[in-house]
């Protein structure tokens, strides 16, 4: 089992860059299946990027591709989101997110079994 915890989301202008951490304790996160999701008001919650378990291919969602980088530190058993060029309608709840199987896609929300508590992050225009 595996607890997550998400840190870093906050209020930044159209533009600019926030980085989001996803801090996990219990078990390594090269176990698993790792993605980000995030959740805008009154909408479903969405893929942005994940990984497979000891993977080096990352997966983007098309309108995060170029400015949205995933990377895993192993060392501090952490998974980054770094999030550059913001627009107003990346503004949600992201979500960290953990699988210890194979996920069919990577990009369904019901292959992950653990979550975190999320990060509110919001872009002003």
């Amino acid at each position: 089992q595996v607890q997550l915890a998400e840190s870093g989301g906050g209020l930044v202008q159209a533009g600019g860059s926030l980085r989001l951490s996803c801090a996990a304790s219990g078990r390594t996160v090269n176990s698993y299946a790792m993605a980000w999701f995030r959740q805008a008001p009154g909408k479903e919650r969405k893929f942005v990027g994940g990984m497979h378990r000891r993977g080096s291919n990352i997966y983007y969602e098309d309108s995060v591709k170029g400015r949205f980088t995933i990377s895993r530190d192993n060392a501090k058993n952490t998974v980054y989101l770094q999030m550059n060029s913001l627009k107003p309608e990346d503004t949600a709840i992201y979500y960290c997110a953990a699988s210890p199987d194979v996920p069919y896609t990577l990009r369904a929300s019901g292959e992950f079994e653990y979550w975190g508590q999320g990060t509110q992050v919001t872009v002003s225009s």
